[in-house]
């Protein structure tokens, strides 16, 4: 087995990078580097089960030591904008129905009719009064009046 052990760290890195690729998420980078320290290990005479020990041993050292940091600078260049759930809380709404705890609805600032209910010890919200999202729960949107500016 160990003359043709290359022969599996190669399919086995061959592996990795394909599904790296798919996910770029650098685990499966990381174990392929180690299948790469596998392979090396082998093709200086290594015997199977110390090729084993010294792919496993890189990859786990790559994972907890070299994988962080690569993330945190991938990630740093991220769109800051808020999407999604996340642009809708704060988001300034005018309620269409009487919303209570139970249910209503408002219509939101981007133009969107949501289901809503009031945030807890909040009193009803009659039509035509003005809102805010405080959070979103599954399809309903957790409200609270919008606070008045003073001029």
């Amino acid at each position: 087995m160990d003359e043709f052990a290359w022969i599996v760290w190669l399919v086995l890195i061959l592996i990795f990078v394909i599904i790296e690729m798919l996910t770029v998420d650098l685990v499966f980078l990381m174990l392929a580097i180690g299948s790469v320290g596998g392979l090396i290990s082998g093709l200086f005479g290594a015997p199977w089960w110390l090729q084993l020990i010294i792919g496993a041993v890189l990859s786990v050292l790559l994972l907890f030591t070299i994988r962080p940091p690569l993330l945190k600078v991938l990630r740093r260049g991220g769109d800051p904008a808020k999407t999604l759930v996340d642009a809708l809380i704060g988001m300034s709404g005018t309620v269409v129905s009487t919303v209570t705890p139970v249910g209503g609805q408002v219509k939101l600032a981007v133009g969107e009719t949501w289901t809503a209910r009031t945030a807890p010890g909040t009193p009803d919200i009659v039509p035509g009064q003005h809102v805010t999202v405080v959070s979103i729960e599954g399809a309903t949107a957790v409200v609270a009046p919008a606070e008045r500016s003073v001029h």
